[in-house]
């Protein structure tokens, strides 16, 4: 049984992937996690969501709990900002190696299992910056923090492909926004717990045991690995195989890299761009940057029920349209409510579009989709981190405003380029596996 996605209203042929037609090449499932058409997901599937939901959240919280506690941890270790800015390539460097390990683990062992692991190793390794009290001692902290981020982040990425293939219909983006939900809530409980005093050792390492806990008790929720026969994944047989990355999948990699990197440009220069260029007051000029991650999340809240309407293709290309005008009116405007217009903008069209390339890496090859998202999410991750690292030397050439026009023109050419979406090749259903739930 192969997948189909649920036909919105006005949309009677188009599936998810902008394509008309069902949903994704090679992507089929047993009866007894997919939904058909016009049917309700079975309370297997609701579990596995709900599951999933609070992986996202829960990794959204614990690194930010992290985030909220930087400015103590480098009081407490007796760095500079330019040290800080070093060290937290470790934390960039062990998450894009958690990613490229876990990936292809996922694929052998399933997602679920690489959840409970990367869960608890990224809950337990947040407590030792908290520890840290020497540069060498912060690095190691922060790669083994990293890595743990990695690893999770790869594999409930998979496990949300899995559950929205189950589901056949569009359910990726809402996971990528719980995800901001979480940091939301750390930022609340964080700066209480500063205001009570409480060290961040000792914060840490009570997010630490939540963590470990909560990660216990959502892993068996989850959806088990898919079965597929002997000789169409002799990984699962024990004998693994070396599988070359599609080049459809690099370029959806290239595609995240780009419009990541327009993402950390937001998290790291709006606040500056109010302040420093158009004079604006601290208070307001945070405004930027609240602006921006607010129409994220709630983008992506609005988001699958758009690409279910729509296709993935249109959201990219509109949406990275959008956020190239968006962001173009902010770097351009002499007035702070338009720039403050212009950030917001700018989030509401990049919210939508990067779970839609980990959604299609997922589903070039369902038996390969945890190492597909691995590519994916570790180019997407060094965007997010080379952002801010090219806006700064841009600035020594022209002012910062200026320098916004190559994440402009980064957003273009992902809406030039947002046909990749589409499936490279469709399989006959005849050829496909069955599998069923383990």
């Amino acid at each position: 049984m192969s997948e189909s996605t649920a036909p919105a209203a006005g949309s009677p042929d188009r599936s998810p992937d902008g394509s008309p037609g069902g949903g994704p090449a090679g992507s089929p499932l047993a009866p007894s996690l997919s939904s058909s058409p016009g049917t309700s997901p079975s309370r297997r599937l609701r579990i596995a969501r709900a599951c999933t939901f609070t992986a996202f959240a829960l990794n959204g919280f614990v690194m930010g709990m992290w985030i909220v506690h930087i400015p103590a941890i480098e009081h407490q270790v007796g760095i500079t900002h330019a040290v800080l800015g070093w060290l937290l390539l470790f934390l960039g460097g062990g998450a894009f190696v958690g990613m490229q390990v876990c990936g292809p683990l996922a694929d052998r062992f399933g997602s679920r299992a690489i959840v409970l692991a990367g869960g608890a190793l990224c809950s337990a390794m947040v407590v030792l910056p908290g520890l840290a009290n020497s540069p060498w001692t912060l690095a190691a902290a922060l790669l083994a923090l990293g890595f743990g981020n990695g690893c999770l982040d790869v594999s409930m990425n998979t496990q949300a492909v899995q559950v929205e293939r189950g589901y056949g219909r569009p359910v990726m983006s809402a996971f990528h926004a719980v995800f901001s939900v979480g940091g939301v809530i750390a930022s609340l409980i964080g700066a209480r717990t500063i205001s009570w005093d409480w060290s961040p050792s000792a914060t840490l390492a009570a997010v630490a045991v939540t963590g470990v806990l909560i990660t216990f008790a959502l892993v068996p929720g989850m959806l088990p690995p898919e079965r597929s026969s002997p000789a169409t994944n002799p990984s699962r047989t024990g004998a693994p195989t070396k599988r070359r990355t599609p080049s459809q999948v690099w370029a959806l990699g290239i595609l995240a890299l780009l419009l990541m990197l327009c993402e950390g440009v937001a998290n790291d220069w709006s606040v500056l761009h109010l302040k420093d260029v158009l004079d604006a007051p601290a208070a307001t000029a945070a405004l930027a940057y609240g602006g921006f991650a607010t129409a994220m999340t709630v983008g992506r809240f609005l988001t699958d029920r758009a690409v279910g309407r729509f296709g993935r293709v249109f959201i990219v290309r509109y949406g990275a349209g959008l956020a190239a005008l968006g962001l173009a009116a902010a770097a351009l405007s002499p007035w702070v409510p338009l720039a403050l217009l212009g950030w917001t903008l700018f989030g509401i069209g990049l919210s939508g579009c990067i779970p839609q390339f980990f959604t299609a890496a997922g589903n070039v090859d369902p038996e390969s989709s945890g190492a597909n998202v691995s590519r994916v999410a570790g180019l997407g991750y060094i965007g997010m981190l080379a952002g801010p690292a090219i806006i700064g030397p841009l600035t020594h050439l022209v002012p910062l405003n200026l320098a916004f026009f190559l994440p402009v023109a980064f957003c273009a050419a992902a809406a030039f380029s947002a046909g990749i979406l589409r499936p490279a090749h469709r399989k006959s259903t005849a050829e496909e596996p069955a599998r069923a739930e383990a």
